[in-house]
């Protein structure tokens, strides 16, 4: 289950939400009610809450001041507001604070669980990714979504979406760039090699594919890149220290 915060000024509302809708079905605990968004961030300064569903207008600390304090601390916390109101100025504003749902009162049941299956999905691959993360050797090393680079990025997002055919070749060509330029330029640019960034790539993903059962070893191989599965297993045995097999068995 992924905890919920509601906030809202009016207790009939927190009530409502609080008791009357089946949070559970969605993948969903209430784990604390705040009458504000000041009261809210003392919640939030004490423990983790995956999600906030707050009101937009209340007293001391809106909804949207709120979301505001949340984006200005980087918090991971997702935050769907709720209001009356259908000024055009709240979305808008709500969207610079990183708010991507915006739903009106009176709320129905149904919007609320489309709202928050999609978040519940949202959540659980940020989960597994962590996980997997969490699984790979260096994986901070090779994390690069900061980079300020046009070009990296690009690299990148290349790299993330065609790994199996991936190549320093085939992205040199992408950006008319010569292969060793663009290889020096991203051991500049990110601190590590292109080839070893590549080969991350390719791992992560096989880890994927590995907690999924109905994937073979050998069918794995050819998603993630390599030619034969002895290949795939001779570098997934060296990246790891053991094979896709026993790798399986301990996920």
């Amino acid at each position: 289950m992924f905890q919920l915060l509601i906030v809202d000024d009016e207790y009939e509302i927190r009530n409502g939400l609080s008791n009357y809708f089946p949070w559970d079905q969605v993948g969903f605990e209430i784990k604390g009610i705040a009458k504000n968004g000041a009261e809210a961030l003392q919640l939030l300064s004490k423990q983790h809450f995956d999600v906030v569903l707050s009101d937009i207008r209340m007293p001391e600390m809106s909804g949207l001041e709120l979301a505001s304090e949340l984006h200005r601390t980087r918090s991971e916390t997702i935050v769907v507001l709720l209001s009356g109101y259908k000024e055009f100025d709240y979305a808008q504003r709500a969207i610079e604070y990183g708010v991507r749902r915006f739903l009106l009162k009176p709320t129905k049941n149904k919007e609320i669980t489309e709202t928050f299956t999609q978040i519940r999905a949202e959540l659980l691959k940020v989960k597994q990714k962590t996980k997997v993360d969490s699984l790979l050797p260096h994986a901070a090393l090779f994390d690069l979504s900061n980079v300020g680079n046009q070009n990296i990025q690009t690299i990148i997002k290349y790299i993330d979406q065609n790994y199996k055919v991936a190549s320093l070749e085939l992205i040199s060509d992408q950006l008319g760039m010569n292969p060793s330029y663009l290889s020096t330029f991203f051991k500049e640019k990110t601190g590590v090699n292109f080839s070893d960034y590549l080969t991350y790539i390719r791992m992560k993903n096989a880890v994927l594919f590995l907690q999924n059962s109905q994937y073979k070893t050998y069918e794995i191989s050819e998603l993630v890149g390599y030619s034969t599965p002895k290949n795939f297993t001779r570098k997934f045995s060296s990246y790891f220290g053991k094979s896709p097999r026993e790798y399986r068995n301990l996920l």
